[in-house]
């Protein structure tokens, strides 16, 4: 039995990942941060280049033909720290490959 070739459209496929940090757990939730990553190389996408969010929501994300591959694990706020201030919990990954 050969190995099939590798066509050129194979070989070029990159993967773009976009992070989006939502008010809630749910996906549908507003989105509150986020983060791009080219592995294309095309654009270079920095944190703070722009005031307004890529989608209103990750649901949107999903419309728009992102593949969602990661979500923050739900964990309840220790006894006593329910109103610490800290990282964005509500984590979205999504990739598209192009």
């Amino acid at each position: 039995m050969t190995t099939p070739a590798v066509t050129t459209a194979q070989q070029t496929v990159r993967q773009q990942v976009l992070v989006l940090y939502l008010a809630s757990s749910a996906l549908d939730a507003r989105v509150v941060g986020w983060s791009n990553y080219d592995g294309t190389g095309e654009t270079s996408p920095t944190t703070g280049d722009s005031d307004v969010p890529p989608y209103e929501s990750g649901l949107d994300a999903l419309k728009d033909g992102w593949r969602l591959f990661q979500a923050a694990q739900l964990l309840p706020p220790q006894p006593g720290h329910e109103y610490d201030v800290s990282f964005l919990k509500h984590e979205f990954f999504f990739e598209k490959l192009v």
